[in-house]
């Protein structure tokens, strides 16, 4: 399989290249792109994933993402999110990955209260997490992030990203798709109070991502931890700092939890197993390259030396596992004296 440069593989994921339908590009009116629009919604919505809401806590509710790339076929639902029901609002932790998708979203909160979605918290500012923003701030929810994240929404990498998207994932990702800025950022812990209900937001980037923020409620012992928690699958590191990943999970392993729910993936009951696995192939990851980089190995034998049968039973190990080993090899590159 071919290395590829850094900047290349960070592309190739977050643009989540998959082989869905190839539509060949040819002159349209702007009533023909509508139509052709409209058309493949209507093929799609046959055999799009379903969504259903699956309750958590006592007030607490998520939607779980399919263990896969995102694509025109399943409308990038890849990720998970969560909402949280009080007695004045909804407040909903992460948008999922398209403006339809943060619709059907509501579909599912409206099965369960009629009261409005009042805030949404972003754990991070990853496409298939933030894509159905908009949704949700076109209705008058406030948006709260991590303030690190206005750097990436206002990169060039984020316009690409966002570029490839509206071919890769048309039609539900197309011209109109917009990335949002938040309402209010934030870059220390914080307690939000809805409806009497608390939440608490910790920052714990740079981790996954420079802006992580996890939610904790500590009422029902309920951590919606975003993509810090990969349950049963490998986990995407990419340009992520692994040392600073692992020591936010030594964070959240403190907090009293019973249930976690993660980014990707189903629901945990077993919190401190299921962060000890992820901080547990961080480490090994860490382990292994940083050794071949002190050696000055090339990555091609010490990646082919490694004994990675701990973890390539997990979904997405064929996928993920080489990048994630080649971007910390890059990493302890860097950090080895």
């Amino acid at each position: 399989m071919q290395i590829f440069p850094q900047s290349w593989g960070r592309l190739i994921w977050r643009c989540a290249i998959s082989s869905a339908l190839t539509l060949v590009s040819v002159p349209f009116s702007a009533q023909s792109q509508a139509q052709v629009a409209f058309d493949q919604r209507a093929e799609f919505s046959l055999t799009v994933p379903a969504m259903v809401a699956r309750r958590v806590s006592h007030s607490s509710w998520y939607v779980e993402g399919l263990g896969a790339l995102g694509s025109s076929a399943n409308q990038n639902f890849i990720s998970n999110a969560g909402f949280v029901v009080t007695p004045t609002g909804v407040v909903v932790i992460d948008a999922l990955g398209s403006p339809t998708l943060a619709e059907r979203l509501v579909s599912e909160i409206r099965k369960v209260t009629p009261l409005p979605v009042t805030h949404v918290i972003v754990t991070h500012y990853h496409a298939d997490h933030i894509y159905g923003l908009q949704s949700f701030k076109a209705n008058g929810a406030r948006i709260i992030g991590h303030r690190a994240a206005l750097a990436y929404i206002n990169s060039d990498t984020a316009m690409i990203r966002l570029q490839a998207s509206r071919q890769t994932l048309a039609p539900w990702i197309d011209a109109k798709t917009q990335l949002i800025s938040a309402d209010e950022w934030i870059d220390a812990p914080q307690e939000l109070v809805v409806g009497g209900v608390r939440f608490l937001l910790h920052p714990v980037g740079p981790s996954h991502t420079p802006e992580d923020l996890v939610v904790y409620l500590p009422h029902e012992k309920v951590l919606f931890a975003g993509d810090l928690v990969f349950r049963g699958r490998v986990p995407y590191v990419g340009q992520a700092d692994s040392g600073h990943w692992i020591k936010a999970l030594q964070t959240l392993l403190a907090f009293e939890t019973d249930i976690i729910v993660p980014g990707h993936g189903p629901l945990s009951s077993q919190a401190r197993q299921d962060m000890e696995l992820t901080r547990d192939y961080l480490l090994y990851l860490r382990e292994v390259m940083g050794q071949a980089a002190k050696n000055m190995e090339p990555f091609e034998a010490a990646y082919q030396a490694t004994n990675w049968s701990k973890f390539e039973a997990l979904p997405l190990f064929g996928v993920a596992n080489r990048m994630n080993a080649y971007n910390t090899y890059l990493l302890m590159e860097r950090q080895t004296p």
